[in-house]
């Protein structure tokens, strides 16, 4: 279940993940890139949030890949996914 108290919650720990892709996938990344940072973020995230990651991941991966190929903020693309607020 994604349900996470409260949007600034929910918000914070999809900012916190795809800044952790971001992390990983590096800059100007291409779509290999993004794939394989997606798998290893999750892990690198540990139990508590690999499991939502795991979850982000699966059902935004086309949108989450699209993002950080296109440069976004974690911010902006979590409020595009509908995590933050926009």
């Amino acid at each position: 279940d994604m349900a996470v108290p409260g949007w600034g919650k929910k918000c914070n720990l999809c900012t916190k993940i795809l800044q952790q892709i971001k992390a990983i996938a590096g800059e100007d990344p291409d779509e290999a890139a993004v794939e394989a940072a997606l798998g290893k973020a999750c892990r690198a995230l540990g139990k508590r949030l690999g499991g939502f990651c795991k979850r982000l991941v699966k059902k935004f991966r086309e949108q989450i890949c699209e993002s950080l190929q296109n440069g976004d903020q974690p911010q902006d693309a979590c409020a595009a996914i509908g995590f933050c607020k926009a």
